[in-house]
């Protein structure tokens, strides 16, 4: 028969410990994250050790890593600091006026573009106080990091969230191609296929989920460009289209955008790519969160622009 263990021998902050080292797997990192010195975290880790008898993590040269006990021990824990949390959130009232609150936003660098200035500026004037961090992320931990409330909310065409998280469509984007304003072919009213392929491409090759369909909805089509520059993000397009013959397709919101001083001239596309929905999307576990709620209808207030 297993030895029973005194609940106060265990108190929070050493589960908080308990569950940062399980996902980060380092001291260092943990105690950067939990604002303590990393004694003190090795001096709770020591703690833990002690009540529950078994090492629980075990360093390699990469990190430290779980033993079969912390393992088993990791997912109660963690629901039960979740639990912990939205008991406590469920009866925070949010000013946001007078709130410190940091929140955290996935999205895109075209997202970045398009959603954070509005935002920004709004709350500037009216929520000085808060703070917005935002996180790219990998798409295959959002879902994650969306419920464990390391991120509040993720704008974008992100379709593979729709099944664990609510959600109100923005708007639906297409795409459309750019050239300099005195390009050979700016003076045509449309972008013959002919054209499209004559010319050197930018492939940005972002992890915007929507940039990756459109790619693979041009390959499934046969379309077969020339390559001729591939970089990360789109933010620097605009500078290199301007200096050279070289053409980009590009969501038209960003299209735009990127004209306002009337430097390019932007082509609807010669084949038929559908659009993609932008979303904001936040876990159901936070739909009663006056932070959340306050964010996100932000977040519609400024960025919706589709008729319900």
């Amino acid at each position: 028969m297993s030895k029973k263990i005194p609940l106060a021998d265990v108190d929070l902050n050493l589960m908080r410990v308990f569950q940062s080292i399980y996902e980060e797997g380092n001291l260092t990192t943990v105690a950067e994250r939990l604002n303590l010195t990393q004694p003190a975290v090795s001096y709770s880790l020591r703690r833990l050790r002690d009540v529950l008898g078994d090492p629980l993590f075990v360093r390699t040269n990469q990190r430290m890593e779980p033993t079969p006990v912390a393992q088993r021990l990791a997912p109660p824990i963690q629901e039960a600091l979740l639990l912990l949390q939205d008991a406590i959130q469920d009866h925070q009232v949010f000013d946001p006026e007078s709130s410190k609150r940091v929140f955290r936003l996935s999205m895109s660098d075209i997202g970045e573009i398009v959603f954070l200035p509005p935002l920004i500026e709004f709350i500037g004037q009216h929520a000085p106080g808060i703070r917005l961090e935002v996180d790219p992320g990998s798409l295959d931990t959002l879902a994650d990091a969306l419920r464990q409330g390391n991120i509040d909310l993720a704008i974008g065409n992100l379709v593979q969230l729709n099944p664990f998280t609510h959600r109100v469509t923005l708007f639906h984007e297409d795409y459309a191609c750019m050239v300099r304003a005195d390009h050979p072919i700016a003076t045509q009213e449309e972008l013959s296929l002919h054209d499209f392929l004559s010319w050197p491409h930018i492939f940005v090759s972002s992890s915007s989920n929507a940039h990756r369909s459109f790619e693979e909805i041009l390959v499934s089509q046969g379309v077969r460009r020339h390559i001729a520059l591939q970089v990360p993000h789109f933010t620097v397009v605009p500078d290199i289209i301007e200096r050279s013959n070289m053409i980009c397709s590009i969501p038209h919101q960003i299209a735009v955008r990127f004209n306002r001083y009337g430097n390019f001239k932007i082509f609807s596309l010669p084949m038929h790519v559908p659009p993609s929905e932008v979303a904001v999307h936040w876990h159901p576990r936070f739909e009663h969160d006056e932070a959340n709620k306050w964010l996100r209808q932000l977040v519609i207030k400024f960025l919706k622009t589709e008729k319900d």
